[in-house]
């Protein structure tokens, strides 16, 4: 008789404190992003969202010297065209209209490597606090894909140059960087970025409810222009790459460790 699998660990760790929900990644070595982990992920906004008890919401790390790699590239090879649409959706739509939605503060706090879909997750929030020693970077045209939801922001945050340059060249950059264009609201000593957003966290959280609810709803109305049919558009964008060839020889060779090789 085989002995039993031992069931994954749960990825997240979500936690109420003084009025503060902080939901943790907690899948080492680099809390890369799978079905399960953006399920829970939603799942847990959802009940900050309808928790009374909650009047802020911190989006962390439990790994040390990691936020978020962006999306499992070797789970989403596997996939078919269904179900990589349907995670993208999780990731871009899905994330995005509960964000708005949530009636309370969020902020994210990064430290270490943030990359690609952790980017997504990052700017969800209304607030980022960044470790003076995270770095940045949108990699994914390097393994096959292209940062499609980053195409509907980013440009509007740093400007259209800017923007180009971070989103094309695929080049990594540092907090102090992303904090002088903009990208992140505040830079927090070396290992200080998840105590700074509890800071702030709790100074959001002891303001009044209804006018935070209120507020940030005209808020998020006044910062749309037409964001979420943005957010559509580039689910449908990034879904449609996965066929191509330079896609799917990208993913064969950052799973395989080697250069690709690309079709002219």
């Amino acid at each position: 008789m085989s002995d039993p699998v031992s069931p994954e660990p749960a990825p997240l760790r979500v936690e109420v404190r003084d009025a503060v929900a902080e939901i943790l990644f907690d899948r080492p070595p680099v809390n890369a992003l799978t079905d399960r982990t953006l399920a829970e992920l939603l799942a847990a906004l959802e009940r900050a969202r309808d928790d009374h008890r909650v009047r802020a919401v911190i989006v962390g790390s439990a790994v040390p010297d990691r936020f978020c790699a962006g999306l499992d590239l070797k789970a989403l090879r596997r996939t078919d065209a269904a179900g990589a649409h349907a995670t993208l959706h999780a990731l871009y739509a899905r994330l995005t209209d509960l964000q708005f939605g949530l009636g309370k503060p969020s902020i994210a706090a990064v430290g270490g490597a943030v990359r690609g879909g952790g980017i997504t997750v990052a700017i969800s929030c209304d607030l980022i606090v960044a470790d003076a020693s995270a770095d940045f970077g949108y990699p994914e045209i390097d393994v096959g894909l292209l940062p499609a939801i980053h195409y509907t922001h980013l440009h509007r945050i740093v400007g259209r140059y800017r923007a180009f340059d971070l989103l094309f060249t695929g080049r990594t950059f540092t907090a102090q960087e992303a904090h002088a264009i903009g990208l992140v609201s505040r830079l927090a000593p070396a290992g200080g970025a998840l105590e700074q957003a509890r800071a702030i966290a709790r100074g959001l959280a002891a303001k009044s409810p209804q006018l935070m609810r209120r507020g940030k709803a005209a808020f998020v109305a006044g910062i749309d222009a037409g964001y979420r049919q943005g957010v559509s558009a580039a689910v449908d964008l990034l879904a449609s790459v996965l066929p191509l060839e330079d896609s799917r020889e990208a993913l064969a060779a950052f799973e395989e460790r080697r250069r690709p090789t690309w079709r002219d």
